[in-house]
């Protein structure tokens, strides 16, 4: 049977990988992985916020979507990189233009919001 994707089907298999890819800390995960290659603790230190427990969830949905590569060094003390796999990339970077997207108008949502709260 050939696999039909269609995101507004609820039967769709995109749906949880969109879920991921959308979440609060996935879009900022794969942004920071443009920039290459980053041990846990950068790829931390680089998403401000991000709690150690939530950036491992995060990262093992990716992984387990295809998105994400993780190596495991075999060192003492051990360390653990993450990059972008080829699919990862390209996710990746349109994460990247709507955030962009959102950032080139920002002041325009912020204004939005305001006048939509004052009218309330």
């Amino acid at each position: 049977m050939e696999l039909i994707p269609d995101v507004l089907n609820e039967k769709c298999g995109s749906r949880v990988v969109l879920s991921h890819v959308t979440s609060r800390w996935g879009p900022l995960v794969l942004i920071a992985l443009l920039d290459g290659t980053l041990r846990f603790s950068a790829l931390r230190r680089r998403i401000g916020g991000v709690s150690e427990r939530m950036l491992t969830q995060s990262l093992r949905l990716l992984e387990d979507d295809g998105l994400i590569e993780r190596i495991a060094h075999q060192v003492v003390p051990p360390h653990v990189d993450y990059r972008l796999t080829p699919m990862g990339g390209e996710v990746a970077q349109n994460v990247l233009a709507l955030a962009q997207c959102i950032e080139r108008n920002l002041e325009k949502i912020t204004l939005a919001r305001t006048l939509r709260a004052d009218a309330r």
